[in-house]
């Protein structure tokens, strides 16, 4: 399933200049595009017996204010319809009162359904960003200002408080944005709205379910456009099944101006998906000229000292350290930055999928420790492929016989190996990376 789904959020505006890291307009989380094509108009259903969503001739054309004032009345009847369903599975009717008090259908989430950021960075332009000077000074502030209760929860829940520090400086920014728009109302004009009805419907009872147990109240239950909320973005279910309380006061407050719950809920959900304190999540290192790129593959991993025997060392020559069992990955090509990548790679990529959101908090959290910038080069002549361009590579990988593609331009584990087939066809380094330049020598 890796990299199937990107995260939830909207995707930063993160490049240009990196001093505006510290005030992203959402997560600085990589997203997919979405398919729109099962969509169906709004305003489709207000001509009884017409097929099509057309004006019939001799009717008065119906105004954008119009459509917003029928979008508003399907919505409550659908809001009174929920109501209905979600006191079947135990809310109350207090609980939906207050939580749905005010609640109108809210036009810009839908648009930002519609129209979410394809993500087209490079992995080293998202980490101009993910790991600017900026956000390493200010990680190493927020490390500084919360250190006691960070060694607390990194003695209770094993698992670093720099890498505690690096998702929240990537969520939120540290807190200085954690959203502001009302959860219910997203929540609510999502499943509403029925494209992935099925899932927001279930977190918006989720969220619900968060009120009823009084963790916090709807004026201050805020967060992103699609429901993610507080200092490190927790969705209604992930709340439900890894926010802690760690203040001891009988609520689960990631909201809060003070972050202690919200970075503790983040250490032990890290914890739950396999944290391993003590090993790296990744380590950068050298290939031989001799390698056999083919081995570049998550699922085939080995000892450092096998890799060693191979010609996989670190960048001083020496075998990396035996923390484990670690694959070779190499996220821009073979040109890029060449890394061996542990068990607690997987376990960020609990929190994202996307490649690029996983080294962005393991490199942030090693630069907060103090550690060094990647020494190796990246292709900086290339860049990303947009999503028509993605699904033009797998239409071309197809058409010439490497593979029976799903073309959904979702580069993932069965894209990579067409690649890598295409490429050792071709007498190319089989990296399996799918760049801009093999589609140029495609066309």
């Amino acid at each position: 399933m890796r990299k199937l789904f990107f995260g939830l959020a909207g995707l930063a505006a993160f490049m240009g200049n990196p001093a505006l890291a510290e005030a992203p307009t959402s997560s600085l989380r990589p997203v997919a595009r979405v398919d729109i094509s099962e969509v169906k108009l709004a305003s489709a259903s207000f001509l009884p017996s017409s097929k099509r969503p057309v004006v019939r001739p001799g009717l008065q054309r119906i105004s954008a204010g119009d459509t917003k004032q029928i979008s508003e009345v399907r919505f409550q009847g659908w809001i009174k319809r929920f109501k209905n369903r979600a006191k079947r599975n135990g809310i109350s009717q207090a609980t939906l009162d207050r939580a749905f008090k005010g609640v109108t259908y809210n036009a810009y989430v839908i648009d930002k359904d519609r129209n979410q950021n394809e993500f087209t960075k490079t992995v080293w332009e998202y980490l101009d960003s993910a790991a600017s000077e900026t956000r390493i000074k200010n990680g190493k502030a927020a490390l500084r200002d919360h250190r006691q209760k960070l060694d607390a929860i990194e003695r209770k829940y094993g698992v670093e408080k720099e890498v505690v520090v690096a998702v929240w400086g990537l969520e939120s920014a540290y807190g200085t944005f954690k959203g502001d728009i009302p959860v219910i109302e997203a929540l609510a004009t999502l499943a509403f709205d029925g494209r992935r009805g099925k899932f927001f419907e279930a977190q918006l009872l989720a969220a619900l379910e968060i009120l009823q147990d009084g963790h916090t109240s709807p004026a201050n239950m805020k967060g992103s456009w699609a429901g993610a909320m507080g200092h490190t973005q927790f969705i209604p279910t992930s709340f439900q099944s890894f926010a802690v309380d760690f203040t001891g006061d009988g609520r689960r407050d990631i909201w809060s101006d003070d972050p202690s719950d919200a970075l503790a809920s983040t250490a032990a959900y890290l914890r739950r998906s396999g944290w391993t304190k003590g090993q790296p999540w990744g380590v950068e290192v050298k290939l031989p000229t001799s390698f056999d790129y083919k081995l570049a593959n998550r699922k085939i991993t080995k000892a450092p000292s096998e890799w060693a025997r191979l010609g996989v060392v670190g960048l001083d020559g020496k075998p990396v350290r035996n923390f484990g069992e670690a694959a070779v990955l190499l996220p821009g090509g073979h040109q890029g930055v060449a890394l061996l990548v542990f068990d607690n790679f997987a376990a960020i990529e609990k929190y994202n999928t996307a490649d690029a959101y996983v080294i962005g908090v393991g490199h942030l959290s090693d630069r907060i420790t103090g550690g060094g910038a990647f020494k190796s080069g990246w292709p900086y002549g290339d860049r990303a492929l947009t999503f028509d361009e993605r699904k033009e590579l797998q239409r071309r990988l197809n058409q010439r016989g490497h593979g029976d593609l799903k073309v959904d331009g979702l580069i993932g584990p069965i894209t990579i190996d067409a690649v890598r087939s295409y490429q050792l066809g071709r007498g190319f380094v089989p990296d399996g990376y799918a760049s801009f330049n093999l589609l140029k020598g495609m066309r």
